[in-house]
């Protein structure tokens, strides 16, 4: 019995030493997230739903300043100037203008820090990625009505950037999301989150609030 709990106890202090090892490493990220002026990410986006035969793949870039964005993706571009977001589909040649709150989970601005809250956190594998050590840590939502799986987040251990992120869902449907190239404290244009509405004076411009 006694061996039993000294089993059961060694399995539990690990538990937490990965638990806080997980943390701590997300908290070095996202630290250093915060501490530079803005960001510039390319990257590939990949959806895939095999039960489903969907497999799609693309490319797409966000420019972050504090809440401030514009993500360019799957021929759309999204710009949010800290008070509205602005969709501009040039396909259509139509523009949607919403309100959205800094409190807004599905927010682009929170694509590097989502995972602060709502996760336990665990320690995965490592990957040597062209020489670089990219450690996986797994997210797992807290919330048992999630539409989410697991997460798992691949970081750069020396750089402490993020580099995949694997979104797995519980309708079959796995979302990754690799990073190509990670600038920071770039010249911007002061116009950059800047919405210029005489610039499309053929669009149909939807004003949704």
């Amino acid at each position: 019995m006694i061996r039993k709990f000294i089993i059961v106890l060694c399995i539990f202090s690990t538990a937490i030493i990965n638990a806080q090892s997980a943390k701590g490493l997300l908290d070095e990220v996202s630290k250093k997230v915060k501490s530079y002026n803005n960001i510039a990410i390319s990257f590939k986006y990949a959806l895939n739903n095999p039960a489903e035969n969907v497999s799609q793949e693309t490319r797409g870039d966000i420019t972050l300043k504090g809440n401030k964005y514009v993500l360019n993706l799957m021929g759309t571009e999204r710009m949010y100037d800290g008070k509205k977001v602005h969709v501009i589909i040039p396909e259509d040649e139509e523009i949607n203008i919403s309100s959205q709150t800094e409190e807004d989970d599905a927010s682009p601005s929170k694509m590097l820090t989502f995972y602060e809250d709502g996760y336990t956190y665990k320690m995965d594998i490592v990957q040597n990625v062209n020489g670089r050590k990219i450690q996986y840590v797994k997210l797992i939502p807290i919330d048992s009505g999630s539409d989410s799986k697991e997460i798992l987040l691949g970081i750069d251990k020396q750089t402490k950037h993020i580099y995949k992120m694997i979104h797995k869902q519980n309708n079959g449907t796995n979302v990754t999301i690799t990073v190509n190239s990670f600038k920071t404290n770039q010249p911007l244009s002061k116009t950059l989150f800047v919405f210029d509405e005489s610039k499309y004076s053929n669009y149909y411009i939807n004003r949704l609030d």
